[in-house]
């Protein structure tokens, strides 16, 4: 019996040193693995002696879950989004050849069709002003010379009353008023020192020491003074004040006056 007894507790102390020994290798295998979580870098992290950056993306994959685990809203929700910069409206594109509404990609190349167009008409625009005009658009009806016995100092155009009566060419107003045989008349210095007479006007538009321009209406026609008809009567006087035949003097200048009939003038 006893001899049995002690077969049987011998297999019991044989399982208590298997596990005991069991329990000891565990053990030093969960030390020798941690030690190597220590040692080893993460997937992904490089160690502090490698030359290059730190790979932040796999560690805040790995931190995610467990923010999430204890706030409850992912971690995107939870980060603060960076507000988004205001969008400049687009500017507003002119209406090229006054066409409203086109899309700008068709509004774009017409402007600067528009603009090319503008630049050559530009170009080809005469850069100077007329350099002289005719006076009235009234017929021409009685030229410088002798008439009825006479010496007639200017030309005279018909035209009805309240024509519009344009400076023949840039000057300045010295007179603008009563004159005698001429009712009311306008006296003109022009740049070249010449003098323009206009007279027999029935209403005066400007005043002494104005700056007038060719084809500046500065008058109207009359009927004033020592006169038989509406007509205008105008002289040029030399800058020595000498009169002299207006037609020649306008000619040279690129305004020709042609006479219908002589000495029938008013």
């Amino acid at each position: 019996m006893s001899r049995s007894a002690r077969h049987r507790a011998e297999p019991r102390h044989d399982r208590m040193r298997l596990a005991a020994g069991t329990a000891v290798a565990t053990g030093a295998l969960i030390g020798v693995t941690a030690q190597f979580a220590q040692a080893a870098p993460l997937p992904g992290v490089h160690t502090a002696n490698s030359a290059d950056t730190i790979a932040l993306k796999p560690a805040v994959a790995q931190a995610a879950p467990a923010a999430e685990a204890h706030t409850g809203v992912p971690l995107e929700a939870a980060a603060p989004t960076p507000a988004a910069a205001p969008v400049a409206a687009p500017a507003p594109v002119a209406a090229p050849f006054g066409l409203q509404n086109l899309p700008p990609e068709v509004a774009g190349p017409l402007s600067q069709a528009e603009q090319v167009i503008k630049n050559l008409q530009q170009q080809a625009a005469p850069q100077t002003q007329a350099q002289a005009v005719r006076p009235v658009s009234g017929q021409l009806t009685s030229g410088y010379g002798s008439r009825w016995g006479a010496f007639h100092y200017g030309v005279d155009f018909a035209d009805p009353i309240g024509a519009p009566i344009s400076s023949v060419e840039n000057g300045t107003v010295i007179q603008a008023g009563p004159a005698s045989g001429f009712g009311l008349w306008v006296r003109v210095r022009q740049d070249d020192g010449t003098t323009a007479v206009y007279g027999h006007v029935n209403q005066i538009l400007v005043h002494e020491g104005q700056r007038v321009n060719a084809g500046q209406t500065i008058a109207t026609v009359g009927n004033r003074g020592d006169s038989t008809g509406p007509h205008l009567h105008l002289e040029i006087w030399d800058p020595a004040g000498h009169k002299i035949d207006p037609a020649p003097y306008l000619a040279a200048k690129g305004v020709v006056l042609q006479a219908q009939s002589w000495g029938s003038g008013q």
